[in-house]
């Protein structure tokens, strides 16, 4: 066992007594939470890392002591910074990724997102997922949980339609075009892009061929609300939130808008990709 998994164990023992001192079932703190019951399991028996944020709400919901909350505070943070390691993170499996994927988004009400190598995650059909999943699995010798990591990636994308939240997604259109799946997938992908590209609250922007871009598409990015910036490299997913920080990838973001095709505009480029993949071969 390696010592972040150990120190995750301690931690996740920590918040089960404290539960368990307020006399509270993982149900009822669950409910006060307002999470999914599954989440009080999975933090407390260590698959999957707590934040900083879990840790405050779950210490104020059992009245913590201040000083235990501020050492909870600690080792969530140190956790969450080893976690970021690509070594760390997929030992703990495909599918816990995505969980704590998903309690990152159940906190944001505005997604400002650009992908400039695959689609992202939220708007992928579970067929191109499994198709992401193989390859991750492989480069990363993650454990094998692919069903469930596809299960945990589609209920992700329930929240596309809370009319609460706004999605703003830009791509190149070379994204749409990188072939990380069968011709048949890629088609069924891009369908898929037609269909929520039209819902209200969610706005999808290519960026054609012939526009120039205002910087080179390095790395993808997520802005979470106002707060965060969510960074993937091959190695590490860095977590800034820096104020600076902040506002330099806000302003990357708008760049990257002044030159991309939204509503009908963007939906014609897709569908022209859509029919350049008709004229290749399925396999």
């Amino acid at each position: 066992m390696t010592s972040f998994q150990q120190a995750r164990i301690d931690l996740g023992s920590q918040l089960r007594q404290l539960r368990e001192a307020a006399h509270l079932s993982g149900k009822d703190l669950a409910e006060r939470l307002r999470w999914q019951a599954s989440k009080v399991s999975r933090l407390e028996n260590a698959r999957q890392t707590a934040t900083e944020d879990d840790v405050v709400v779950w210490a104020q919901a059992v009245q913590a002591a201040p000083e235990t909350t501020d050492d909870l505070i600690r080792q969530a943070i140190a956790l969450l910074e080893r976690h970021d390691d690509w070594k760390q993170r997929h030992r703990s499996g495909l599918a816990a990724i995505q969980e704590d994927i998903r309690d990152l988004e159940a906190r944001t009400k505005l997604f400002r997102v650009f992908e400039p190598g695959i689609v992202v995650g939220l708007l992928q059909t579970s067929e191109y997922a499994r198709y992401i999943f193989q390859k991750v699995k492989r480069l990363y010798s993650a454990p094998d949980q692919i069903d469930a990591a596809v299960r945990v990636r589609m209920q992700r994308q329930e929240i596309l339609y809370d009319r609460g939240r706004t999605f703003r997604f830009v791509v190149p259109e070379s994204a749409l075009r990188t072939r990380l799946t069968p011709v048949d997938v890629m088609r069924g992908q891009l369908d898929r892009l037609l269909a929520v590209s039209t819902l209200p609250n969610v706005e999808f922007g290519v960026i054609p061929y012939d526009n120039e871009l205002p910087s080179a598409p390095i790395n993808g990015f997520w802005i979470y609300n106002e707060a965060m910036i969510g960074v993937a490299t091959l190695t590490k997913d860095l977590v800034l939130r820096d104020p600076d920080d902040i506002a330099f990838y806000v302003r990357a973001f708008d760049d990257f808008c002044e030159v991309a095709d939204f509503g009908p505009a963007g939906r014609a480029h897709i569908i022209r990709i859509l029919h350049d993949y008709g004229k290749q071969s399925p396999h």
